[in-house]
């Protein structure tokens, strides 16, 4: 079975063609090593104990999702918010239709805007210190095991007033691991996320059944979702999460966001990470697994 040097171990029917890429002609590869983690400022308000209390392992393993608040200071994030827009007023200027339909929301209107970039562990050295700050790759770790990879990460913008909703989905379906306990998603809030402004909503518990069907509008093929047919009786639990703060949540977990109808901006990026002996086996969409960086190997891998 080949094996990427990244350490995840890919299956025969795992496809490396890249989505809409927006990487420039004749990018770096960053290397695939293992990567020192750098020091990242916290918050001086409430440092994160890594590892986890007991009580916290439990609410995740119980709900499928934890909250932790005040992880990186303000002017953490506003550095990573500035970053961010940066490349994105960059890659804009080169983006083929195909490629704005992909990364832009009401494309060919007054409304149209950013909606996400992908990969930004990977392209921005700013997200690269985020995903390898040594309290989030702990409690990473506590959550899947050790050694883990960054193997997709995106940037979420949600304008005010005119970002969209990200209808219910189980991150899993879209990343197909063979192990569904080996994956979390790391969600970070850049600017405060509210009800108002367009949140998480999970269902408590959901990551105990099993993966669900998801379909895509044909106009919007990166749109997975699953009919509200399929759980029409799901209750969904407002997530809201202060600027620096982190939102953990299994891959099966079911999860959705609504509309930002506030004036306030709800950016966000989000880290998916899996542990290195995990494989992805036919995902519907496709990935450059070229583009993951491994974090941390395992003791004595």
């Amino acid at each position: 079975m080949p094996e990427l040097q990244v350490g995840i171990a890919l299956s025969s029917e795992t496809r490396l063609v890249a989505s809409p890429s927006i990487q420039p002609d004749g990018i770096f590869l960053h290397p695939m090593a293992i990567m020192e983690a750098p020091m990242i400022e916290t918050s001086s308000q409430k440092h994160i104990s890594t590892p986890l209390s007991d009580e916290q392992v439990a609410e995740y393993r119980r709900d499928g999702h934890l909250t932790i608040p005040e992880v990186f200071s303000s002017a953490t994030m506003e550095k990573a918010i500035e970053d961010a827009c940066a490349w994105g007023e960059e890659m804009q200027a080169s983006w083929t239709e195909q490629q704005q339909a992909w990364f832009m929301e009401h494309v060919g209107t007054p409304d149209s805007q950013l909606r996400k970039l992908d990969n930004p562990v990977y392209h921005r050295e700013v997200f690269r210190r985020l995903a390898s700050s040594p309290d989030l790759v702990g409690i990473v770790e506590q959550l899947i095991g050790p050694g883990v990879t960054v193997f997709f990460s995106q940037v979420f913008f949600k304008s005010p007033e005119v970002g969209g909703p990200k209808p219910l989905h189980q991150d899993n379906f879209y990343f197909r691991p063979d192990d569904n306990d080996a994956m979390v998603t790391v969600w970070i809030a850049l600017d405060e996320a509210t009800r108002e402004n367009g949140c998480l909503y999970y269902g408590n518990g959901s990551h105990l059944g099993e993966m669900l069907p998801h379909s895509a509008p044909p106009e919007e093929p990166f749109n997975l979702q699953i009919s509200k047919e399929i759980v029409s009786d799901q209750c969904m639990t407002p997530a809201p999460v202060p600027r620096g703060g982190i939102s953990f949540h299994h891959g099966l977990t079911l999860h959705q966001s609504s509309s930002n109808r506030s004036s306030h901006w709800r950016r966000a990026t989000a880290m998916h990470f899996l542990r290195n002996d995990t494989k992805l086996v036919s995902p519907p969409l496709e990935y450059d697994l070229n583009l993951a960086v491994q974090i941390s190997k395992a003791s004595g891998g």
